[in-house]
């Protein structure tokens, strides 16, 4: 999914949260917003990585060109895993969860990158895409092995 798709369900979703619970803290609300699509920051550097260049756009165009590769592997019957994006992998969110017992803010951030998650999944599984990604961290380490 792209940013701007995660942005403004972000937006919605942050906005549904106040509207249900006016009495959350705003800033623990844009804890929810900020996480709902800043997990993508493993898309830049994976981007970086493989382009050498810190460019925002380089990384962007980089993205979208390795997820029209795999829509054309996928079509010729080629089914490879995309590129590792630590952010999104089970442990990270379980990481993010339990910091959330030491601070509560964490657990907002927690909730935000579960949102986005929930939403890469509904993607990825309309696109059927889902081959395409890592969710565990300690199965990426053990394939590298």
């Amino acid at each position: 999914m792209l940013p701007r798709w995660h942005i403004l369900f972000g937006v919605l979703f942050a906005g549904s949260i106040w509207f249900f619970a006016p009495e959350i803290n705003l800033v623990y609300l844009g804890l929810v917003f900020g996480a709902s699509f800043l997990i993508d920051f493993d898309h830049y550097i994976m981007g970086v990585k493989r382009t050498g260049k810190f460019s925002l756009g380089e990384c962007f165009e980089y993205n979208v060109e390795a997820r029209e590769k795999g829509r054309k592997e996928k079509a010729k019957g080629i089914f490879r895993k995309g590129d590792f994006h630590l952010f999104h992998t089970i442990e990270a969110h379980i990481l993010m969860g339990a910091l959330g017992l030491l601070w509560s803010g964490f657990f907002y951030i927690f909730i935000g990158m579960v949102f986005h998650s929930l939403l890469d999944l509904m993607s990825l599984l309309y696109a059927g895409g889902m081959y395409r990604r890592e969710y565990f961290f300690f199965n990426w380490i053990r394939r590298k092995m």
